[in-house]
């Protein structure tokens, strides 16, 4: 009983949380950039609080145990592809002002890539 309590009072904080935000929020670019008035310290840390998860915790370290150190070749060539990631392709994204990569895909090729991505997402 007490955890359907915590979990229901966590959904309301969050939601009163969400709500209060989008009242400010007018445009796009408001909400998914944060209407461009964020620091790279925010930005970095939501690259890596949505990069990490509990299969990092849990499964990586379990697959570390049984077949040894290759599983850590696996995460440094990972942080190269976000270094490279950030170093090549966001400041092209910023440069086009593209705010998703559906948005990109649209720009780039046409309407059919986007929701050829979006028909994946959603059955993925």
């Amino acid at each position: 009983m007490l955890d359907n309590v915590i979990i229901g009072v966590y959904f309301a904080i969050v939601l009163v949380i969400g709500l209060s935000f989008a009242r400010k929020e007018r445009t796009s670019t408001d909400y998914f950039l944060a209407g461009r008035h964020i620091g790279w310290f925010a930005v970095g840390a939501s690259l890596l609080a949505t990069n990490i998860g509990s299969e990092h915790f849990s499964g990586l370290a379990g697959s570390g145990a049984s077949s040894g150190l290759a599983v850590g070749v696996y995460e440094w060539s990972a942080s190269l592809c976000l270094l490279l990631r950030g170093w090549i392709f966001i400041p092209h994204y910023l440069r086009s002002k593209v705010f998703t990569m559906p948005e990109f895909l649209e720009r780039r090729f046409s309407s059919a890539a986007l929701w050829c991505l979006t028909a994946i997402s959603i059955f993925a």
